[in-house]
C-alpha cells in the first residue's frame, strides 16, 4: 500500500484533484432546470448524455488546470503551513510528469471539444484562459480573485446550457453568479481563520486586503442574494416539457397548483443549505474548501439531496 502512495500515478491524481469535479455538476443544472432531462432530439444523443461528455471535458479540463496550478505556485506552497505537502511542493512528483500529464489532459479536452457545438468550445477556451490569469494575475489581487472563483461556476453553467442549446431564465443566472460569490467569498473567510497566526502574508496576499469587516459584510451580502434569487426563479420559472413522458396528475387543478409554482417548494431546502453553511463558516470554519465540506456534513449533504430530489419530483415527476 505505501509503495502505491509513493507510485507517481497516485500522487498525479491527488494533485488533479478529483473530488473538486464536483464543482463540473453545475453543467446539469440548466438541463435540468430546463424539463428537458430526458428529451432526446431526433437523430442525435439524448441532452443527458451529450451534458454528461461536457461534463467530463471540463473534469479533464478542471484537472490540468490544478496540476498547471501547484507547477507555477510550488514556491509559495513550500512556505503554505498546508499546501506544503501536496505532491509537487513536497518534491515528491517530478515537475516534468506532472507537466506532461497536463498537457496530455488538455490534448484530450482539445480533440473531444471538436466534436462539440462550437459556443461550447469558447466556453472551454474561455474558462482555461480565466483558470490561467487566476494562477498568474488575479488570485493576488482582491475582489478580482473573488470575482475569478464565480466566473468559474457561471461559465460551466453556460457550457452545460450551450452543449444543448437550452435557454437559461436571467433570475437563474443571478441565482447561479450570487451562490457563486458567497462560496468565494466563504472560502476567503475559512482561509483567513486558519491561517491567522501564521506567514499568511506570504502565502495568501489577498487575505491582507480583507478585514474580517468587509468578509462578513460580503458573506452576508451574498447569502441573502443567493436565496432570493432563487426565490424569485422559483416563482417566475416556466418550462415547457418536449414530450408526455409522464402523466399530466395535475390535469384538473387550477393553474395556482401547476409545478412551476411548486417549485417553490424547493425554497426552504436552499434557505436551511445557506444557514448551515454559514454555521460552518462561522462555528467551525470548514468553508475553505465546499467540495469537502460537502462530503463530510452529513446535514448538509442531506439537504442538497433532498433538494435535488424535490426539484426532480416538481419538474419531472409532477407534470
Amino acid at each position: 500500500m505505501q509503495s502505491i502512495k509513493n507510485s507517481y500515478l497516485y500522487l498525479l491524481l491527488r494533485t488533479a484533484r478529483p473530488r473538486q469535479w464536483m464543482k463540473n455538476i453545475a453543467i446539469y443544472a440548466s438541463l435540468v432546470f430546463s424539463g428537458m432531462f430526458f428529451y432526446t432530439p431526433a437523430n442525435s444523443l439524448p441532452y443527458a448524455i451529450i451534458v454528461t461528455i461536457a461534463f467530463v471535458i471540463f473534469c479533464f479540463l478542471t484537472s490540468s488546470v490544478y496540476i498547471i496550478n501547484d507547477i507555477i505556485d510550488r514556491e509559495a506552497d513550500r512556505n503554505h503551513p498546508f499546501k506544503k505537502k501536496r505532491p509537487i511542493a513536497s518534491g515528491e512528483l517530478p515537475v516534468w510528469f506532472a507537466f506532461s500529464a497536463a498537457m496530455l489532459l488538455l490534448f484530450f479536452v482539445f480533440v473531444a471539444s471538436l466534436y462539440m457545438p462550437f459556443f461550447f468550445r469558447a466556453m472551454v477556451a474561455a474558462y482555461l484562459i480565466l483558470q490561467l490569469l487566476y494562477v498568474n494575475w488575479t488570485k493576488h489581487i482582491a475582489i478580482f480573485d473573488v470575482v475569478s472563483i464565480a466566473s468559474g461556476f457561471l461559465i460551466r453553467i453556460y457550457a452545460g446550457a450551450l452543449v444543448v442549446n437550452l435557454h437559461m431564465s436571467v433570475w437563474f443566472l443571478l441565482t447561479v453568479i450570487s451562490a457563486s460569490l458567497f462560496l468565494a467569498v466563504g472560502k476567503r473567510q475559512s482561509e483567513r481563520t486558519l491561517l491567522e497566526g501564521t506567514n499568511a502574508g506570504e502565502t495568501r496576499k489577498t487575505l491582507k486586503r480583507y478585514s474580517q469587516r468587509l468578509l462578513d459584510q460580503y458573506t452576508s451580502m451574498f447569502a441573502n442574494a443567493t436565496w432570493l434569487t432563487y426565490a424569485l426563479f422559483t416563482f417566475q420559472n416556466e418550462f415547457i416539457r418536449p414530450d408526455e413522458r409522464f402523466g399530466t396528475l395535475y390535469a384538473f387543478l387550477p393553474k395556482t397548483l401547476h409545478n412551476q409554482k411548486l417549485l417553490m417548494l424547493t425554497v426552504p431546502f436552499v434557505i436551511f443549505g445557506v444557514m448551515k453553511y454559514l454555521q460552518l463558516i462561522y462555528e467551525d470554519n470548514k468553508g475553505e474548501s465546499p467540495e469537502v465540506v460537502l462530503i463530510r456534513d452529513k446535514t448538509l449533504l442531506l439537504t442538497v439531496f433532498m433538494f435535488g430530489l424535490s426539484v426532480f419530483v416538481v419538474i419531472y415527476g409532477l407534470t
